[in-house]
């Protein structure tokens, strides 16, 4: 039996709320569906690319990854700190920033113990690449996807664009965790200890979720649209394991959670940005079109209220001409978000991941070190761009 959580109750309301602004007619039944047809090639992506991630996980690709990655690194930290921020980053461009939070955050901690490494630098380097090495790929992050319409720019032309500005946040990124996280002062012990590698329990299953990821990445690279590219990807593997292991498979892994927030999100924004929100952020981002400006808004807001809808209320503001702007404003709810607990749903869920597997995280110093990387991390994405 299904619990819901306050995070739960959260996004009910927010939906219900929504439903409420169009059924009294503060949202107009023509804006409401031009607003839900906005977004539903993104729910369809959503879905897919996170049955493709929690199946990927269950037929134990990442913790054979992370594993191998403890061995090669041979006991030096150095070394593991390279492969971790390489790994962390490869997952949260290709495969979501939310799959690097909720799936591959739980397949480090369980290294930690294995290799007798103490877990919070770990755990650190997960949710902050999640974040901040979401910049190169519509697929990267939801406000991506959300910005394509507006951009006009397909995913290579997007890329083109963010390759510099993603380099800049993983290099600044990878600054602090080394700084706080990784190096000895901060970790403790000179060397870990490689673990031993255990043979995976499902070989055709982990072959094909493997298969799966190879799938998602190439029919992107062949320009297929992301909800296309995901779904097949997802059916692939999804095929495998009604063939395998049907019993693994329950409806838990559809995550109606991320389809009722970013729904009731995309009723009430618009509502509010029709009754006074879009004069608030016109004058919160200037008229200048100052770029700095627009990413330190949209960073704000996002630690503020959450980066879902602080990207909706500026994106609104913004010309779709004003690329600039606009890109800018990516870098603040994307990089930004790395300072309060609930800026972004990847860090939210990270939360809960950490608190299940007894990682104590130091409030202070979460909030410190994350608002030092976010003025950091923007000023130098936002010069990079």
């Amino acid at each position: 039996m299904w619990r819901l959580s306050l995070l739960d109750w959260i996004r009910i309301g927010l939906l219900v709320l929504g439903l409420v602004f169009v059924a009294t007619g503060l949202l107009p039944w023509e804006a409401a569906a031009e607003s839900l047809d906005e977004i539903w090639p993104l729910l369809i992506f959503l879905v897919a690319v996170i049955v493709l991630a929690e199946l990927t996980k269950e037929a134990q690709v990442f913790d054979a990854v992370a594993a191998r990655m403890a061995v090669v690194g041979r006991g030096n930290y150095a070394a593991l700190f390279l492969l971790c921020t390489a790994f962390a980053s490869f997952v949260t461009i290709f495969l979501n920033l939310d799959t690097t939070a909720v799936l591959l955050t739980p397949v480090m901690l369980a290294l930690a113990p294995k290799a007798r490494i103490a877990p919070l630098p770990l755990a650190m380097t997960t949710i902050w690449l999640a974040n901040t090495a979401s910049l190169l790929l519509p697929v990267s992050n939801l406000t991506n996807l959300l910005a394509m319409d507006k951009l006009g720019l397909d995913a290579q032309e997007f890329a083109a664009r963010m390759w510099a500005p993603q380099i800049a946040a993983i290099l600044v990124t990878m600054a602090f965790l080394w700084a706080f996280f990784w190096r000895r002062g901060e970790r403790g012990d000179l060397r870990y200890s490689p673990p031993v590698l255990e043979p995976v329990g499902d070989r055709v299953l982990f072959g094909a979720a493997s298969a799966g990821c190879l799938l998602f990445i190439v029919l992107l690279l062949l320009k297929a649209h992301v909800a296309v590219a995901a779904g097949g990807a997802a059916a692939l593997v999804l095929a495998a394991f009604l063939l395998r292991a049907r019993e693994r498979l329950s409806w838990r892994l559809f995550p109606w959670q991320l389809v009722v927030f970013v729904t009731g999100l995309f009723l009430v924004v618009p509502t509010l940005s029709r009754h006074g929100l879009a004069d608030l952020m016109t004058w919160m981002i200037g008229a200048e079109g100052d770029p700095y400006r627009t990413a330190a808004v949209g960073a704000g807001l996002s630690n503020a209220i959450n980066n879902l809808p602080a990207y909706k209320a500026v994106e609104g503001v913004i010309p779709a001409a004003d690329q600039d702007r606009l890109l800018s404003l990516l870098v603040g709810t994307n990089v930004g978000p790395v300072v309060t607990p609930w800026a972004s749903l990847a860090t939210l869920l990270w939360f809960e991941s950490c608190r299940r597997h007894e990682v104590r995280v130091p409030m202070g110093r979460f909030l410190l070190t994350g608002a030092g990387l976010a003025v950091v991390g923007l000023a130098a994405t936002v010069w990079a761009l």
